[in-house]
């Protein structure tokens, strides 16, 4: 093993080391009081343990030793021989793993810890927790192994871990390339070697030191020696299985590799003949297997010597520095400081001593009451933003998984058009095989029958001498291309049988990859629950306002709140303060009466507001509402007109379009000014906000009963399924809780009501908008490529609720469902009407989030470029004009971004089309490619759209001039332009072409610069 191995194997195991410490400083608070129970001591010795064991193995002496000190006095504790333990012990307890803890920062800087010290600092708190405690028996060591791991570990262990470790070093044997051999027959001498110390095996021990030894000291014998080890190993575990402990060998034998080559220095002689020729067969170990309780606390007793299986992928820990001050922190003021350390060169050797514990009789255990101290859940500070944090990591999870999905099922469809390519070529095969067969059977009858003609003519002797052959019929003869079929054949077969393979592997990594989306779900309720508060915490201040409120105004008014412990998002809650206050002010202003109203109305003379919080689906519903007089629709009316509304459409809208006015800016039906209400401002600005955080508010008013206005917003703001649909070769994202329903579009549903087109569904009459003409870009969006389908390839309408009615949005491709992160657009111009964010898909695509409501408000109010304009005011004044120019479409082409131009490519070669597309695409064309005539008609028929096609002429199935005549027949591509590319340069065959309605006709070798000149001059024409 490489020093740098050794040197990270040794930092990883003191981080190790100090994980311990805190399970054992954690699991000895309220020793002293008796809290302490024997599950929690077993965890404290099985950390004492680890750090014993695993220190003497890295040569980390001192900290080894004083980790057995401590072990052995935990030992005591268990075997409850200890006495009385008071608060002494357990601060005597303590003190001393703070010196293992100052010990480990000492090794980890490679400084040695000074003799001094020890005697100083160290020794006298062993020696008092000594005389308290004593020295553990050999009894209790037997009492402790029999009673935590059962009489018969060892068969086990050999069947598990030993047999595990095995099986990789094996498989790293059997490999050609043998990777790291000799690291991991080094590693696994030190883990197994660990084992035998557990389970008290020294001869096995022995044999581990052995081969450490020999494979260290090895020089180009490293193979062999691994060879050999892994032998032994394997003789050993059927030792144990057939219960011959004493036979087992405790050197590895270098007698048949040349000893003095490798250099080994072996302890014992191994006694070959004394080892039987066979074992006994072991047919079940069901009685030497424990419960898996006791076989994971096992398991946790090796925690230092498992790691060393992952050397290569080991970090490589900052060193930290010790100093007086720090250590005059963690030591407690009576003690000595730690004196000037000296520091190492190098770290010191390894030297594990092996313990001998002797076995008797397991004594009785007093049994601790159980520890209540640690059912209290215990809680952190965390600031907001590290929260913030892990949520944007958690969106850039969702992308990335969103990404391996794409990419396994684009995978899946390749495998899948590989299996159908191979099933093409097996047929040709066979058509070939079979087509072959014929004509020599033919061929060879007709000279067999010729040649026999002759032979009767010149002499017996000949057809004596041909009567021994076959003919045909009697036995098969091949030839060289009967041998060239047979081994394309066979070449088939292996790769269906490498395609199964593959099958298998993506199966196994597709249910990794759901597995995957399964914990990203759990991790994401996790994370949402984190930054969760209650709603109480909003309404903390509503209480003393109301107070206020009704000492200033004379209302007698309650409040009432339910759900209060109905938990929020942080950000959401921070964003519906000003709203809820505002509503709330609203309600108490506008809602509720003044007391002497109240009771000629009949009603009580305290009023009432209640706010209410509840999960809807993937929704937090907040409704406010009160007991007052409602609104008075005629008021709205009235306002309407002095806003300056047409008065036909007010006296023919509906209640809940006549509510939706009150969010209008400007808009309020107060008769006269207060603190409270009355100016104009609030209510566009409650829904502003809230249109901020994806949510949406509601109105629903009873005149003389009373008004609820109704909050909706999502669970979370990072993640959310939205559906993705195309319009106009744009992708766009809609929330799916916008969404109500989602159908066909079918002519037939399609009827025109006064002037505008509504969808009869269901009896009901749908408001339908086609989104194209509100789509306005200055350049066409560019749908970009992808190998997948839309799940539906016709236009779809997406039914959205707005308010009590439905609305439809006609969309052209619905392309499928997917949870998506949300991220906000930055920069100085506001986002359109409509528009929330965006989201990136798997493959990188930014796509538009839509907010359905606000996208209807905006179609509503007759949006156009002109609305923009009021909303660019903030931008400098050149800024607003050239700005506004691009909206109009005034900006000069080379100011916007180009968009690449698809060509096809038609031929049936295949290295043609590849050559062909190589260059278009170097040229900055998008290249789309079919290998007939057939396929490219098919192609263009089923909706590509391409900017000009190459064609080949001589092709199967339709050739270069049928899929000319075709296309040009077509009045959806008679404008298409097509070139021929081909080798026949005779004039017939370009007249013949250039009749059909060919664009331009080249002949190959063809000119690339003339090509893409002609292209180019074609496509911006």
């Amino acid at each position: 093993m490489s020093e740098d191995n050794r040197d990270k194997v040794r930092l990883q195991f003191l981080d190790e080391a100090q994980e311990n410490l805190d399970k054992i400083e954690s699991g000895l608070l309220g020793l002293g009081a008796g809290s302490v129970d024997s599950q929690t001591l077993d965890g404290v010795l099985r950390a004492a343990h680890s750090i014993k064991g695993g220190a003497a193995m890295m040569g980390f002496d001192s900290l080894s030793h004083l980790a057995h000190r401590l072990e052995d006095f935990f030992k005591v504790l268990k075997a409850g021989r200890s006495g009385v333990v008071d608060g002494e012990t357990e601060r005597l307890l303590l003190s001393s793993v703070d010196r293992l803890s100052q010990i480990i920062v000492l090794n980890r800087q490679g400084a040695t810890v000074k003799e001094a010290w020890l005697e100083s600092d160290v020794n006298p708190i062993i020696e008092q927790l000594h005389d308290r405690l004593g020295d553990p028996q050999p009894e209790d060591e037997a009492a402790l192994l029999s009673a935590e791991f059962g009489e018969d570990m060892s068969v086990f262990l050999f069947e598990t871990e030993v047999e595990g470790c095995l099986q990789r070093l094996e498989e790293v044997l059997a490999n050609p390339e043998q990777p790291c051999l000799r690291e991991e027959i080094m590693i696994a001498a030190q883990q197994l070697g660990g084992l035998g110390e557990i389970l008290d095996l020294s001869a096995f021990r022995s044999l581990c030191e052995s081969i450490y030894q020999s494979m260290e000291a090895a020089s180009g014998q490293e193979k062999a020696i691994a060879s050999l080890a892994i032998e032994q190993w394997r003789r050993s575990q059927a030792l144990v299985f057939a219960n011959q402990i004493a036979l087992l060998p405790a050197q590895l034998d270098l007698s048949t590799l040349g000893a003095a080559e490798v250099n080994a220095s072996p302890r014992e002689q191994l006694d070959t003949a004394s080892l039987p020729e066979t074992f006994p067969e072991i047919e079940s170990f069901d009685d030497a297997v424990l419960p898996m309780e006791s076989i994971e606390s096992f398991m946790e007793i090796d925690n230092a010597l498992s790691m060393l299986s992952n050397l290569e992928n080991l970090p490589s820990p900052e060193q930290e520095t010790v100093t007086e001050a720090d250590v005059e922190e963690k030591v407690p003021s009576t003690s000595p400081v730690i004196p000037i350390l000296e520091t190492t060169s190098a770290p010191p050797t390894p030297t594990p001593t092996p313990p001998s514990p002797g076995k008797s009789t397991p004594k009785s255990e007093p049994v601790a009451a159980p520890s209540t101290s640690r059912t209290s859940q215990k809680t952190i500070r965390v600031p907001v933003r590290q929260l913030e944090q892990l949520t944007d990591m958690f969106g850039e999870l969702i992308i990335e998984r969103n990404g391996l999905d794409l990419q396994l099922k684009s995978l899946r469809n390749l495998i899948g058009l590989l299996r159908e390519k191979v099933k093409v070529l097996e047929q040709s095969n066979f058509q070939l095989r079979t087509e072959y067969d014929k004509v020599t059977i033919q061929s060879t009858s007709n000279s067999v029958a010729s040649v026999a003609t002759a032979a009767l003519g010149s002499n017996n002797q000949f057809i004596i001498s041909n009567e021994q052959k076959f003919d045909v019929l009697e036995m098969d003869h091949y030839s060289d291309l009967h041998l060239l079929s047979g081994e394309v054949m066979e070449t088939i077969v292996q790769i269906q049988e490498v395609i199964s393979d593959l099958e298998i592997h993506l199966g196994d990594t597709e249910r990794n990859a759901r597995q995957l989306k399964r914990t990203s779900k759990v991790m994401q309720s996790s994370l949402t629950q984190v930054r969760m508060r209650p709603f109480s915490d909003l309404l903390a201040r509503f209480p003393r306002a109301l107070r206020d409120m009704a000492l200033q105004y004379g209302k007698q008014v309650e409040l009432k709140v339910k759900g209060g412990s109905t938990l929020v998002d942080r950000t959401i809650l921070e964003a519906l303060n000003d709203p809820l206050l505002h509503l709330f002010r609203n309600a108490f202003d506008h809602g509720i009466e003044d007391p002497a109203t109240r009771k000629a109305k009949g009603k009580p003379e305290k009023g009432l507001i209640e706010i209410n919080a509840a999960y809807r689906g993937n929704q937090t519903v907040i409704t406010i509402s009160d007991d007052g007089g409602g609104i008075e629709l005629d008021k709205i009316k009235a306002k309407g007109l002095k806003m300056g509304l047409n008065e036909a459409d007010l006296v023919q809208a509906s209640e809940s379009d006549l509510l939706d006015l009150i969010f209008e800016p400007g808009f309020s039906t107060a008769e006269k000014v207060t603190d409270l209400s009355g100016r104009g401002v609030g209510m566009d600005v409650v829904r502003t906000n809230l249109e901020d955080i994806k949510g949406e508010i509601q109105v629903e008013t009873k005149l003389g009963l009373g008004t609820t206005f109704t909050i909706k917003v999502p669970l979370t703001l990072s993640v959310v399924r939205v559906l993705l649909v195309e319009n106009r070769g744009m992708l766009l994202a809609f929330p799916t809780n916008a969404v109500e329903e989602m159908l066909l579009l079918q002519p037939e549903m399609v009827i025109m009501n006064v002037g505008k087109e509504v969808l009869n569904w269901e009896g009901y009459m749908v408001p339908l908008i086609r989104l194209s003409p509100w789509l306005n870009f200055p350049r066409p969006p560019q749908m970009a490529g992808t190998e997948t389908v839309p799940i539906i390839n016709q236009p779809t309408v997406l039914m959205i609720a707005k308010g009590d009615d439905l609305v439809g949005i006609q969309m052209d491709r619905y392309w499928g469902e997917q949870e998506v992160t949300i991220r906000q657009v930055e920069g100085s111009i506001k986002m359109p009407p409509g528009f929330t964010g965006c989201t990136i898909l798997g493959d990188g695509r930014v796509v538009p989030l839509i907010d359905a409501l606000g996208l209807l408000r905006w179609i509503d109010n007759n949006g156009s470029t002109q609305s923009l304009k009021p909303s660019l005011d903030f931008l400098p004044a050149g800024g607003v004009e050239s700005l506004l120019a691009e909206i109009d479409g005034g900006a000069p082409s080379s100011q916007l971004p180009k968009q690449k131009n698809s060509i096809m490519v038609v031929d049936d070669s295949i290295n043609v089309r590849r050559f062909l597309a190589l260059t278009l695409e170097k040229a900055g064309y998008r290249v789309e490619q079919a290998k007939d005539g057939q396929e490219a008609l098919e192609k263009l028929q089923g909706g590509l759209f391409v900017q000009a096609v190459i064609c080949d002429i001589e092709m199967p199935r339709l050739d270069g001039y049928g899929f000319l005549a075709n296309v040009k027949s077509d009045p959806n591509f008679k404008l298409l332009p097509v070139f021929m590319l081909t080798s026949r340069s005779g004039p017939k065959h370009r007249k013949m072409a250039m009749n059909l309605g060919a664009t331009g006709y080249f002949s190959k070798p063809f000119k690339e610069q003339e090509l893409l000149q002609t292209l180019k001059d074609w496509i911006n024409n």
